[in-house]
Protein backbone atom coordinates (compact mmCIF):
# COMPACT_ATOMS: atom_id res chain seq x y z
CA UNK A 1 0.00 0.00 0.00
CA UNK A 2 2.94 2.52 1.07
CA UNK A 3 4.38 1.88 -2.55
CA UNK A 4 1.06 2.36 -4.31
CA UNK A 5 0.92 6.20 -2.50
CA UNK A 6 4.60 7.11 -3.19
CA UNK A 7 3.99 5.82 -6.62
CA UNK A 8 0.99 8.01 -6.88
CA UNK A 9 2.51 11.14 -4.79
CA UNK A 10 5.64 11.12 -8.10
CA UNK A 11 2.86 11.17 -10.57
CA UNK A 12 0.09 12.79 -9.20
CA UNK A 13 2.13 15.48 -7.27
CA UNK A 14 1.49 15.89 -3.17
CA UNK A 15 -1.39 17.82 -4.11
CA UNK A 16 -3.32 14.85 -5.60
CA UNK A 17 -3.30 16.93 -8.94
CA UNK A 18 -1.62 15.69 -12.24
CA UNK A 19 0.38 18.87 -13.02
CA UNK A 20 1.20 18.13 -17.06
CA UNK A 21 -1.93 16.62 -17.39
CA UNK A 22 -3.16 19.24 -19.56
CA UNK A 23 -0.38 19.97 -21.56
CA UNK A 24 0.34 15.92 -22.18
CA UNK A 25 -2.98 15.37 -23.53
CA UNK A 26 -2.87 18.49 -25.71
CA UNK A 27 0.68 16.95 -27.09
CA UNK A 28 -1.34 13.57 -27.69
CA UNK A 29 -3.87 15.38 -29.44
CA UNK A 30 -1.59 17.36 -31.82
CA UNK A 31 0.60 14.03 -32.46
CA UNK A 32 -1.34 11.50 -33.08
CA UNK A 33 -1.60 11.29 -36.74
CA UNK A 34 2.10 12.09 -36.81
CA UNK A 35 2.93 9.25 -34.69
CA UNK A 36 1.05 6.29 -36.15
CA UNK A 37 2.89 3.81 -37.76
CA UNK A 38 2.21 2.06 -40.70
CA UNK A 39 2.67 -2.23 -41.63
CA UNK A 40 5.88 -1.35 -43.53
CA UNK A 41 7.59 0.31 -40.47
CA UNK A 42 6.90 -2.70 -38.27
CA UNK A 43 10.47 -3.95 -37.04
CA UNK A 44 9.58 -7.91 -37.56
CA UNK A 45 12.61 -8.85 -35.61
CA UNK A 46 11.22 -9.11 -32.25
CA UNK A 47 8.51 -10.52 -30.48
CA UNK A 48 7.22 -6.92 -27.98
CA UNK A 49 6.74 -8.41 -24.65
CA UNK A 50 5.01 -6.04 -22.41
CA UNK A 51 3.75 -8.13 -19.56
CA UNK A 52 6.99 -9.76 -18.00
CA UNK A 53 9.28 -7.11 -16.80
CA UNK A 54 8.89 -3.59 -14.45
CA UNK A 55 10.79 -0.92 -16.12
CA UNK A 56 14.57 -1.71 -16.10
CA UNK A 57 17.48 0.24 -14.30
CA UNK A 58 20.05 1.52 -16.69
CA UNK A 59 22.43 -0.95 -14.66
CA UNK A 60 20.82 -4.05 -15.71
CA UNK A 61 23.05 -4.11 -18.57
CA UNK A 62 25.26 -6.90 -18.28
CA UNK A 63 29.07 -6.96 -17.65
CA UNK A 64 30.87 -8.51 -19.83
CA UNK A 65 34.42 -9.53 -20.13
CA UNK A 66 36.21 -8.97 -23.52
CA UNK A 67 39.87 -9.08 -24.63
CA UNK A 68 40.38 -9.94 -21.25
CA UNK A 69 38.97 -6.74 -18.88
CA UNK A 70 35.55 -6.15 -17.84
CA UNK A 71 32.99 -4.27 -19.82
CA UNK A 72 29.81 -2.52 -18.02
CA UNK A 73 28.06 -2.35 -21.15
CA UNK A 74 28.66 -4.32 -24.56
CA UNK A 75 29.61 -0.74 -26.52
CA UNK A 76 32.49 -0.39 -28.69
CA UNK A 77 33.97 2.89 -29.94
CA UNK A 78 35.51 1.87 -33.28
CA UNK A 79 37.86 3.29 -34.93
CA UNK A 80 37.87 6.67 -36.58
CA UNK A 81 39.85 9.58 -36.80
CA UNK A 82 43.39 9.81 -37.38
CA UNK A 83 45.93 12.86 -36.84
CA UNK A 84 43.19 15.71 -37.35
CA UNK A 85 43.63 19.48 -36.04
CA UNK A 86 40.08 17.88 -34.19
CA UNK A 87 41.24 14.69 -33.02
CA UNK A 88 42.58 15.25 -29.54
CA UNK A 89 39.06 16.62 -28.70
CA UNK A 90 37.74 13.89 -30.13
CA UNK A 91 39.61 11.42 -28.67
CA UNK A 92 39.53 13.01 -25.22
CA UNK A 93 35.62 13.14 -24.92
CA UNK A 94 35.69 9.13 -26.62
CA UNK A 95 38.23 8.40 -23.50
CA UNK A 96 36.19 10.28 -20.79
CA UNK A 97 32.89 8.30 -21.65
CA UNK A 98 34.56 4.86 -21.82
CA UNK A 99 36.09 5.56 -18.82
CA UNK A 100 32.27 6.84 -17.64
CA UNK A 101 30.78 3.76 -19.25
CA UNK A 102 32.87 1.05 -19.27
CA UNK A 103 32.94 0.86 -23.14
CA UNK A 104 35.92 -0.51 -25.06
CA UNK A 105 38.13 2.44 -27.29
CA UNK A 106 39.81 1.75 -30.71
CA UNK A 107 42.09 4.69 -31.66
CA UNK A 108 42.30 5.96 -35.29
CA UNK A 109 44.97 5.20 -37.80
CA UNK A 110 47.84 5.60 -35.58
CA UNK A 111 50.17 5.74 -38.98
CA UNK A 112 51.96 9.03 -38.07
CA UNK A 113 52.82 8.06 -35.00
CA UNK A 114 55.59 4.95 -35.76
CA UNK A 115 58.00 7.25 -36.62
CA UNK A 116 57.01 11.29 -35.27
CA UNK A 117 55.84 12.04 -32.08
CA UNK A 118 54.35 15.28 -33.13
CA UNK A 119 50.81 14.30 -32.86
CA UNK A 120 51.13 11.75 -29.29
CA UNK A 121 49.43 13.62 -27.07
CA UNK A 122 46.13 13.72 -29.25
CA UNK A 123 46.63 9.88 -28.93
CA UNK A 124 47.39 9.18 -25.32
CA UNK A 125 44.52 8.38 -23.91
CA UNK A 126 44.94 6.04 -21.24
CA UNK A 127 45.32 8.09 -18.36
CA UNK A 128 41.96 9.38 -19.45
CA UNK A 129 39.98 5.97 -20.59
CA UNK A 130 41.76 4.34 -17.72
CA UNK A 131 43.06 0.75 -16.98
CA UNK A 132 39.52 -1.03 -16.21
CA UNK A 133 38.35 -1.22 -20.33
CA UNK A 134 40.04 -2.29 -23.19
CA UNK A 135 42.28 0.18 -25.48
CA UNK A 136 43.86 -0.08 -28.70
CA UNK A 137 45.71 1.38 -31.26
CA UNK A 138 44.96 0.79 -34.91
CA UNK A 139 47.51 0.52 -38.20
CA UNK A 140 46.84 -0.72 -41.78
CA UNK A 141 47.58 -3.83 -43.04
CA UNK A 142 49.57 -2.17 -45.62
CA UNK A 143 51.43 -0.52 -42.96
CA UNK A 144 52.06 -4.48 -41.71
CA UNK A 145 53.45 -5.33 -45.07
CA UNK A 146 55.66 -2.73 -45.17
CA UNK A 147 57.27 -3.33 -41.65
CA UNK A 148 57.56 -6.71 -42.29
CA UNK A 149 59.12 -6.22 -45.56
CA UNK A 150 62.07 -3.73 -43.75
CA UNK A 151 62.21 -5.68 -40.69
CA UNK A 152 60.83 -3.07 -38.84
CA UNK A 153 58.08 -4.79 -36.76
CA UNK A 154 59.81 -3.52 -33.67
CA UNK A 155 58.43 0.10 -34.14
CA UNK A 156 55.07 -1.14 -33.53
CA UNK A 157 55.57 -2.57 -30.76
CA UNK A 158 57.41 0.51 -29.31
CA UNK A 159 54.47 2.45 -30.69
CA UNK A 160 52.47 0.31 -28.31
CA UNK A 161 54.60 0.53 -25.73
CA UNK A 162 54.42 5.21 -25.62
CA UNK A 163 50.45 4.80 -26.26
CA UNK A 164 50.39 2.01 -23.40
CA UNK A 165 47.36 0.24 -25.52
CA UNK A 166 46.62 -3.48 -24.95
CA UNK A 167 47.06 -4.43 -28.60
CA UNK A 168 46.41 -3.61 -31.86
CA UNK A 169 43.38 -3.49 -34.21
CA UNK A 170 44.48 -3.77 -37.77
CA UNK A 171 42.24 -2.66 -40.39
CA UNK A 172 42.16 -4.53 -43.83
CA UNK A 173 41.26 -2.01 -46.70
CA UNK A 174 42.27 -3.86 -50.28
CA UNK A 175 39.32 -2.12 -52.37
CA UNK A 176 39.85 1.09 -50.51
CA UNK A 177 43.89 1.01 -51.14
CA UNK A 178 43.26 0.03 -55.04
CA UNK A 179 40.69 3.35 -55.03
CA UNK A 180 42.52 5.30 -53.00
CA UNK A 181 44.22 7.78 -55.36
CA UNK A 182 47.15 7.77 -53.15
CA UNK A 183 46.64 4.37 -52.35
CA UNK A 184 49.01 1.69 -51.36
CA UNK A 185 49.31 -1.80 -53.55
CA UNK A 186 50.08 -5.16 -51.50
CA UNK A 187 52.62 -7.98 -52.45
CA UNK A 188 51.49 -10.21 -49.72
CA UNK A 189 47.63 -10.90 -49.16
CA UNK A 190 46.59 -9.70 -45.78
CA UNK A 191 45.52 -12.86 -44.16
CA UNK A 192 49.65 -13.87 -45.07
CA UNK A 193 51.13 -10.64 -43.51
CA UNK A 194 48.77 -11.00 -40.39
CA UNK A 195 50.07 -14.51 -40.36
CA UNK A 196 53.45 -13.88 -40.46
CA UNK A 197 53.00 -10.83 -38.10
CA UNK A 198 51.62 -13.14 -35.46
CA UNK A 199 54.77 -15.25 -35.92
CA UNK A 200 56.24 -12.53 -34.44
CA UNK A 201 55.05 -10.51 -32.02
CA UNK A 202 53.24 -11.24 -28.50
CA UNK A 203 50.59 -8.65 -28.26
CA UNK A 204 47.15 -8.74 -28.63
CA UNK A 205 45.57 -8.21 -32.28
CA UNK A 206 41.91 -7.36 -33.59
CA UNK A 207 41.44 -7.45 -36.86
CA UNK A 208 38.36 -5.28 -38.48
CA UNK A 209 37.62 -4.45 -42.11
CA UNK A 210 36.69 -0.51 -42.68
CA UNK A 211 33.26 -0.35 -44.46
CA UNK A 212 32.40 -4.06 -46.96
CA UNK A 213 32.78 -6.49 -44.27
CA UNK A 214 34.30 -9.97 -44.72
CA UNK A 215 32.75 -13.27 -46.65
CA UNK A 216 32.78 -16.44 -45.35
CA UNK A 217 36.30 -17.62 -46.61
CA UNK A 218 38.08 -14.94 -45.18
CA UNK A 219 36.42 -15.20 -42.07
CA UNK A 220 37.22 -19.15 -41.75
CA UNK A 221 40.67 -17.90 -42.27
CA UNK A 222 41.15 -15.44 -39.48
CA UNK A 223 39.27 -17.22 -37.23
CA UNK A 224 41.75 -20.16 -37.43
CA UNK A 225 44.22 -17.85 -36.63
CA UNK A 226 46.01 -16.81 -32.53
CA UNK A 227 44.33 -13.41 -32.70
CA UNK A 228 42.15 -11.75 -30.09
CA UNK A 229 38.98 -10.67 -31.73
CA UNK A 230 37.49 -9.71 -35.06
CA UNK A 231 35.71 -6.31 -36.14
CA UNK A 232 32.96 -7.10 -38.70
CA UNK A 233 33.06 -3.01 -40.34
CA UNK A 234 30.28 -4.47 -42.39
CA UNK A 235 28.51 -2.66 -45.34
CA UNK A 236 25.58 -0.60 -43.69
CA UNK A 237 27.89 2.12 -42.49
CA UNK A 238 30.43 4.37 -43.88
CA UNK A 239 32.04 2.63 -46.99
CA UNK A 240 35.42 3.93 -47.45
CA UNK A 241 35.53 2.41 -51.21
CA UNK A 242 32.53 4.58 -51.86
CA UNK A 243 34.31 7.47 -50.00
CA UNK A 244 37.71 7.49 -51.69
CA UNK A 245 35.71 7.18 -55.21
CA UNK A 246 34.23 10.78 -54.32
CA UNK A 247 37.83 11.87 -53.92
CA UNK A 248 38.77 11.07 -57.35
CA UNK A 249 37.85 11.70 -61.04
CA UNK A 250 34.43 11.80 -62.17
CA UNK A 251 35.86 8.72 -64.87
CA UNK A 252 37.23 6.64 -62.06
CA UNK A 253 34.35 6.81 -60.01
CA UNK A 254 31.80 6.13 -62.88
CA UNK A 255 34.03 3.18 -63.96
CA UNK A 256 34.57 1.53 -60.47
CA UNK A 257 31.34 3.11 -58.52
CA UNK A 258 29.88 -0.73 -58.39
CA UNK A 259 32.72 -2.33 -56.13
CA UNK A 260 31.75 -0.14 -53.44
CA UNK A 261 28.38 -1.92 -53.76
CA UNK A 262 30.05 -5.45 -53.17
CA UNK A 263 30.11 -6.22 -49.62
CA UNK A 264 28.34 -8.25 -46.65
CA UNK A 265 26.07 -6.37 -44.18
CA UNK A 266 26.37 -7.37 -39.73
CA UNK A 267 23.48 -9.78 -40.18
CA UNK A 268 25.28 -11.82 -43.17
CA UNK A 269 28.79 -11.92 -41.32
CA UNK A 270 26.50 -13.12 -38.09
CA UNK A 271 24.99 -15.93 -40.08
CA UNK A 272 28.78 -16.91 -41.26
CA UNK A 273 30.32 -16.67 -38.25
CA UNK A 274 27.50 -19.01 -36.65
CA UNK A 275 27.91 -21.29 -39.70
CA UNK A 276 31.90 -21.48 -39.29
CA UNK A 277 31.73 -21.97 -35.54
CA UNK A 278 29.60 -25.46 -36.28
CA UNK A 279 31.64 -26.28 -38.95
CA UNK A 280 35.25 -25.73 -37.42
CA UNK A 281 34.53 -26.60 -33.85
CA UNK A 282 37.74 -26.47 -31.63
CA UNK A 283 39.33 -25.90 -34.89
CA UNK A 284 37.93 -22.10 -33.93
CA UNK A 285 40.64 -20.18 -32.15
CA UNK A 286 39.40 -16.68 -32.23
CA UNK A 287 36.36 -16.03 -30.68
CA UNK A 288 35.26 -12.70 -29.76
CA UNK A 289 33.55 -10.30 -32.01
CA UNK A 290 32.48 -6.36 -32.38
CA UNK A 291 29.51 -6.34 -34.50
CA UNK A 292 29.84 -3.15 -36.56
CA UNK A 293 29.10 -1.91 -40.05
CA UNK A 294 25.19 -0.20 -40.41
CA UNK A 295 24.41 -0.94 -36.53
CA UNK A 296 22.59 2.55 -35.95
CA UNK A 297 21.42 2.03 -32.67
CA UNK A 298 20.94 -0.03 -29.62
CA UNK A 299 18.35 -1.82 -31.56
CA UNK A 300 20.03 -2.90 -34.28
CA UNK A 301 23.05 -3.75 -31.50
CA UNK A 302 21.15 -5.62 -29.07
CA UNK A 303 19.33 -7.98 -32.09
CA UNK A 304 22.79 -9.00 -33.34
CA UNK A 305 24.20 -9.85 -30.31
CA UNK A 306 21.19 -11.92 -29.24
CA UNK A 307 21.28 -13.52 -33.24
CA UNK A 308 25.22 -14.25 -32.50
CA UNK A 309 26.44 -17.56 -30.99
CA UNK A 310 29.57 -16.18 -29.62
CA UNK A 311 30.85 -13.61 -27.34
CA UNK A 312 30.43 -10.11 -28.79
CA UNK A 313 29.68 -6.58 -28.38
CA UNK A 314 28.68 -3.95 -31.15
CA UNK A 315 30.79 -1.27 -32.43
CA UNK A 316 30.06 2.25 -33.50
CA UNK A 317 32.33 4.72 -35.39
CA UNK A 318 30.05 7.57 -36.75
CA UNK A 319 27.33 7.79 -34.30
CA UNK A 320 29.86 8.45 -31.55
CA UNK A 321 31.96 10.90 -33.75
CA UNK A 322 28.66 12.90 -34.21
CA UNK A 323 28.72 13.54 -30.61
CA UNK A 324 32.28 13.71 -29.74
CA UNK A 325 32.63 17.07 -32.12
CA UNK A 326 30.18 18.95 -30.13
CA UNK A 327 30.68 18.31 -26.81
CA UNK A 328 31.77 15.94 -23.82
CA UNK A 329 27.96 16.33 -22.81
CA UNK A 330 26.20 15.75 -25.89
CA UNK A 331 28.20 12.71 -26.12
CA UNK A 332 27.26 11.79 -22.70
CA UNK A 333 23.58 12.13 -23.34
CA UNK A 334 23.75 9.73 -26.79
CA UNK A 335 25.91 7.26 -24.42
CA UNK A 336 23.10 7.16 -22.12
CA UNK A 337 20.43 6.63 -24.27
CA UNK A 338 22.23 3.78 -25.87
CA UNK A 339 22.65 2.11 -22.47
CA UNK A 340 18.98 2.97 -21.38
CA UNK A 341 18.21 1.74 -24.86
CA UNK A 342 19.95 -1.72 -24.07
CA UNK A 343 18.51 -2.20 -20.89
CA UNK A 344 14.91 -1.61 -22.36
CA UNK A 345 15.20 -3.86 -25.07
CA UNK A 346 16.47 -6.92 -23.04
CA UNK A 347 13.53 -6.33 -20.40
CA UNK A 348 10.68 -6.22 -23.16
CA UNK A 349 12.13 -7.34 -26.55
CA UNK A 350 12.66 -11.02 -27.68
CA UNK A 351 14.47 -11.84 -31.11
CA UNK A 352 12.58 -13.72 -33.17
Amino acid sequence: MEDKQIHRNIEMGESGEDPTASSRKKDHIDLSFKSQVLKDMQDKRFYYEPMLAKHPATDTVSEITFLGKKMKAPLWVSSMTGGTELANKINTNLAIVCKEYGMGMGLGSCRKLLTDNTYLKDFQMRPIVGEEVPFYANLGIAQIESLIAEGKLGLIEELLKRLEVDGLVVHVNPMQEWLQPEGDRFAMSPIESITRLLDQVSYKIVVKEVGQGMGPESLKALMQLPISAIEFGAMGGTNFSKLELYRGDTMREEIFSNLALVGHTAEDMVGYVNAIHEELGDKVICKEYIISGGVKSFIDGYYLMSKLNARGIYGQASGFLKYAVESIDELRAYTEAQIQGLALAKAYLRVK
